[in-house]
């Protein structure tokens, strides 16, 4: 029950009764001061309520979720795009015969599929470490009532932790694998622009700068034409195949480059919340061996009360 606070003027009224008893038959009607009076904002509502979840809100694991979706978004749209551009400009210009590039061709293919289930992996894969970040720091912060966690829980955010290291490790080698098609088209762009430049344009020398897709080993060795020179070598540099192939590249090699960060990010965050969700669960299992203690030192001093009273 709390204590009931007088203000001043009852305070007074009550003195004056107790100065003259006669006039306590008469009935005093207090007026309710402004700090008698219910403030509507001293409530809590809605603005609270908002204030509430936002602190609950994993800032740092929605930021990684966001890099994470525009990395692999970038790298799947803009490699599935670049791939099918190669393929034209092999079968148009260095290749002619279906044959030599069929294996190419079904890997490429390949490829383009794993692409899909990338990009559906790691949508579904975005959305549970966020709401694993959602649970965590919810926990942590004791925003939904008193923490509870359990062993299973903490061997989830282990898994989390493993499984994110393994796929940081991996985008790590399609980060490096998809840079080398940036390089082989910054090869054939700086040999475009050699042949543009002033020093050996319009010369004899020209039809001797040639680029030999062969020796980057996608194509086979006896593949004809297989090796480009000279002007036209400069027409396939102007076609919007090549500009289109060559830019989706670098989008692309920068998305998985996203991609990485992003996982670091969260393999950072996840390593902490499993730190956060451990100590948290040193400390309730110390809280919950002291109030045990509490209350069987009670029960022996109720006990030893009881027996002195019997004797008594």
């Amino acid at each position: 029950m709390e204590p009931f606070v007088n203000s001043r003027a009852e305070m007074e009224i009550g003195r004056y009764h107790w100065m003259y008893p006669g006039s306590k038959n008469h009935q005093y009607h207090p007026v309710p001061t402004q700090g008698d009076r219910a403030d509507p904002l001293s409530s809590p509502g809605c603005f609270e309520c908002c204030i509430k979840c936002l602190g609950g809100v994993p800032y740092a694991s929605l930021v990684a979720t966001i890099l994470c979706f525009s990395g692999v978004a970038l790298f799947c749209g803009c490699g599935h795009v670049a791939l099918a551009g190669t393929v034209a400009i092999l079968e148009q210009h260095f290749s002619t015969n279906t044959s030599d590039h069929a294996l190419l061709s079904e890997v490429i293919q390949l490829m383009q599929y794993v692409i899909y289930g990338i990009a559906s992996f790691f949508f579904l894969y975005g959305i549970i470490l966020l709401a694993e970040g959602f649970y965590t720091t919810s926990a942590v912060k004791e925003l939904h009532g008193e923490f509870k966690t359990t062993a299973c829980g903490r061997c989830i955010s282990g898994m989390f932790i493993f499984l994110t290291y393994v796929l940081g490790v991996a985008w790590l080698g399609v980060f490096g694998f998809s840079a080398v098609p940036v390089f082989m088209f910054y090869n054939i762009w700086s040999t475009c622009e050699l042949i543009k430049s002033p020093h050996t344009n319009g010369t004899a020398s020209v039809e001797q700068i040639c680029v030999d897709i062969r020796q980057y080993g996608i194509i086979p060795w006896n593949a004809f034409p297989g090796k480009i020179c000279g002007s036209a070598l400069e027409n396939i540099c102007n076609t919007s195949e090549f500009y289109m192939s060559y830019h989706l590249f670098i989008v692309a090699c920068a998305g998985a480059g996203a991609t990485v960060i992003a996982l670091i990010h969260f393999l950072m965050i996840l390593s902490s919340n499993w730190a956060y969700l451990k100590d948290a669960s040193k400390m309730q299992a110390y809280q919950d061996i002291k109030a045990k203690e509490d209350q069987e030192l009670q029960d022996i001093q109720s006990r030893s009360k009881e027996q002195l009273n019997s004797y008594t």
